[in-house]
């Protein structure tokens, strides 16, 4: 008798762990695969950055999932409602398989971008590559640059901006 009370308590316990996997997946939009480190909510796995001393970049994605035996990063933007993706956010999500790449050794043969209800997928190719290590060196320039015109004309992304105080050309 104690041994069926015991294996209805483990099917008891995995039928949860699985309910909980299925709400997680729901909630987030993530493929099925092993989250491997995460930085949202209160578990916070992903204790440091991922770093790449050679191309000066670090970052934390959102999630990191192992799929099909690659580290694939994902970059979860749960307010945008957008039918396409922002390019900035494509380039972000670059910047994540770029340091994947650099800190596993291994590109990721994609990354994931998750809207509201959308997930797009950005295949990490060498021209995707070539035009993430082109826009880092424009921002490099830039750095360097006493003066830098505003790079957009939308006044939402001037209104939440930290320098909009400080910036001449605000439009908001």
């Amino acid at each position: 008798m104690a041994i069926e009370t015991l294996a209805a308590g483990l099917i008891g316990l995995a039928l949860l762990v699985l309910a909980s996997a299925v709400l997680l997946r729901r909630r987030t939009g993530l493929p099925w695969g092993r989250v491997v480190a995460d930085d949202v909510g209160e578990g916070r796995r992903l204790q440091r950055p991922l770093f790449a001393a050679a191309y000066g970049l670090t970052g934390k994605p959102d999630y990191l999932l192992e799929r099909g035996g690659y580290t694939i990063p994902v970059e979860v933007k749960p307010g945008r409602q957008a039918s396409t993706p922002y390019d900035s956010d494509l380039m972000q999500l670059a910047a994540y398989c770029l340091l994947v790449e650099a800190t596993t050794g291994q590109a990721p043969p994609y990354g994931l971008l998750r809207y509201a209800q959308t997930t797009f997928r950005l295949a990490y190719t060498p021209a995707v590559r070539d035009e993430l290590l082109a826009t880092l060196a424009v921002m490099r320039d830039l750095l360097d640059q006493a003066e830098v015109g505003r790079s957009h004309d939308e006044a939402r992304r001037c209104a939440g901006c930290g320098f909009r105080e400080l910036c001449e050309d605000a439009l908001a």
